[in-house]
């Protein structure tokens, strides 16, 4: 299993790899093009259809972005993404739709070795996925570790530090993100 494969599948690898090097130079060149100050918004809908995995009709991305690989990066439809998004893609990140993003996000999934040094100043390191399903809406300046799923219709409010899974249809909000109340549906909102 070679270093992308084992990246793929949520197992320690070496992010050095020169099969790695060349895919996070290829996503910086599309970034390049998309973050320049300017850009013709359709150069920027074709730039975002190369770099991410997929792109839902509707999907707005405001510059800039960062992101490892982009190929990792799947966004369902009618998501608005606010400025400066830092998406670290070593695992797949799906934004269902419907998804807003305030401004600054940063959606992590690499994962480093915690307790063994010797192992962490290897350079070794692991991701794992995240996933906000459809309607969810992340506050300016929130920051989603890895691994973390946040559930449909969900709202993290600005500058929490979501670090476990949010059940649907909650407001949350803190470091660590904590439930802070259930949100009301319909009419009643």
């Amino acid at each position: 299993m070679n270093e992308l494969e084992k990246m793929l599948a949520g197992e320690w690898y070496e992010p050095g790899d020169p099969q790695l090097d060349t895919a996070r130079r290829q996503c910086q060149r599309l970034l390049a093009r998309f973050n320049t100050p300017g850009t013709d918004p359709a150069e920027c809908r074709e730039v975002l259809g190369e770099l991410l995995g997929s792109v839902g009709e509707g999907a707005q991305l405001m510059p800039t972005l960062r992101a490892d690989y982009g190929f990792n990066i799947h966004l369902g439809r009618d998501v608005f993404i606010n400025y400066d998004l830092v998406a670290l893609d070593c695992a797949k990140i799906s934004i269902g739709d419907g998804a807003l993003f305030g401004p600054r996000c940063q959606l992590l999934t690499p994962v480093h070795p915690v307790d063994d040094v010797a192992f962490r100043r290897s350079g070794a390191e692991r991701a794992e996925p995240i996933v906000l399903e459809e309607n969810v809406w992340l506050g300016g300046g929130v920051i989603v570790n890895p691994g973390v799923r946040i559930g449909a219709g969900s709202v993290i409010g600005s500058g929490s530090v979501v670090t476990r899974d949010i059940p649907a249809r909650v407001f949350a909000a803190g470091s660590p993100a904590r439930v802070v109340r259930e949100l009301r549906t319909g009419a009643e909102s």
